[in-house]
């Protein structure tokens, strides 16, 4: 028998396209990031505070993915991501405004706003994704497809490292490495604050002129209809199945976990490396070589997928993250900040593997409601990163770097997630 192909020639250019969106919300999640630490600097917030940023950027995901879901199951897959992208580009333009009012709780609305679209794009996306083909075929094709959410990811990190954060005069340090914001007068702050938010703003203004380029075309394009949905499907019934579902329930907690620990390591990497005297632009770079071993980590967990179970790879992936973390907990100096960006590798393949797991069992007309909770899901990066941020604002606990000990939380996340795979690999050999 004829091996069917990973995605069919009717559905390739569906395929290329849709997979250009993961790129756009990888771009937003890691140019949003190191904001947190810029917000810190030029609005002389603390740690816990700054992170509102993440708390905004993910509970805008838990807000809006079910009714996403619903959205997309009254209309369509092509109804789902046009309004994701014009919401996308909303909160873009917004902070227009938020810098001339030089508002923090403007810029957390917008960033509130831009992900409702980003609830819309990942609750159609990633499902319509699965739908492009054959079941069997399901986890390795959205990996494939999540392999280009890393490149937009890098994009973000690229335009924070190079464009943004050396361009910020409120980072500026003396002799000793010292930021010197702080020391100056009312009047000197104001100068730079206005400069700085302009800085921060620029490229969320050009992200969203290229959504919108993408709007006119996904507008323009006609999509596939991969699967046949009945409108007379109770929201009920489709929940009270996915409830009875261990796999897919156990899987939505799983995805809690991994993006909790995904957004706590990528977001205070800075400060790790900056309790190292290191500057932020410069530390930035950790963050961009942490991605690029994603990205490769993630193509190479692709391929090894045709031979090795998925769910045993989302284990031994989940066990080699606790001891990069524990690592990076107990080791001081720049061996430490190294164990924080090897857990990246490991990270690669969690989320789209999580998803396919999850949703591998589930019907149908239940998947669209199904992938919405893995969405909302993403709201772990909403509600860790504070709790991290609180934990370094301490200083030092127990004569150790609170950051170091921070670092404590994403290890009993990968430790949720690798007894996750454990039960589901020894669940698919009985």
């Amino acid at each position: 028998m004829e091996k069917q192909p990973l995605v069919e020639k009717r559905y390739l250019l569906t395929f290329i396209v849709i997979t250009a969106l993961f790129a756009l919300w990888g771009f937003a999640n890691d140019i949003t990031n190191p904001m947190v630490a810029a917000f810190q600097t030029v609005m002389e917030l603390s740690a816990a505070k700054a992170s509102m940023v993440q708390f905004a950027f993910y509970g805008g995901y838990a807000t809006m993915a079910v009714p996403a879901a619903l959205f997309i199951r009254r209309y369509s897959y092509k109804s789902g991501i046009l309004l994701g992208l014009g919401l996308y580009a909303t909160g873009a333009f917004l902070f227009i405004p938020a810098a001339a009012w030089q508002n923090f709780t403007f810029f957390c609305l917008s960033l509130y706003i831009l992900t409702f679209g980003l609830a819309f794009l990942e609750t159609t996306a990633n499902p319509f994704i699965l739908s492009l083909g054959t079941k069997e075929s399901s986890t390795r094709r959205l990996n494939l497809a999540q392999a280009f959410n890393p490149m937009g990811s890098l994009c973000g990190m690229a335009v924070a490292s190079l464009i943004v954060l050396p361009n910020l005069l409120s980072d500026k340090r003396n002799e000793m490495g010292e930021i010197i914001f702080g020391t100056l007068s009312e009047a000197e702050k104001a100068t730079i604050r206005l400069h700085d938010l302009a800085v921060i703003r620029n490229p969320y203004v050009v992200i969203g002129l290229v959504v919108v380029v993408m709007f006119v075309i996904i507008a323009l394009m006609k999509m596939p209809k991969t699967t046949k949905e009945s409108l007379d499907i109770k929201a009920s019934d489709t929940l009270k199945r996915l409830w009875d579902n261990t796999v897919y329930r156990e899987g939505v907690v799983a995805q809690v976990f991994y993006v909790a620990a995904q957004i706590m390591v990528w977001t205070f990497i800075i400060q790790y490396a900056d309790n190292l005297g290191i500057d932020k632009a410069t530390a930035q770079n950790y963050n961009i070589l942490a991605m690029s071993l994603f990205l490769c980590s993630r193509f190479i967990s692709t391929f090894l997928m045709k031979y090795v179970n998925g769910r045993l790879m989302l284990t031994i992936f989940g066990c080699g993250a606790a001891v990069c973390t524990t690592g990076a907990i107990l080791v001081n100096g720049m061996m430490g900040l190294y164990c924080v960006v090897g857990i990246s590798i490991f990270m690669s393949l969690m989320f789209p593997t999580i998803y396919g797991i999850a949703l591998e069992n589930v019907s149908a007309e239940d998947s669209t409601l199904g992938a919405a909770f893995l969405v909302m899901a993403i709201v772990g990066g909403a509600l860790m990163p504070p709790l991290q941020g609180t934990i370094i604002d301490c200083g030092t606990i127990l004569n150790h770097p609170a950051v170091n000990v921070s670092f404590v939380l994403p290890f009993i996340c990968f430790i949720m997630i690798s007894i996750y795979g454990w039960r589901c690999f020894s669940a698919n050999k009985k």
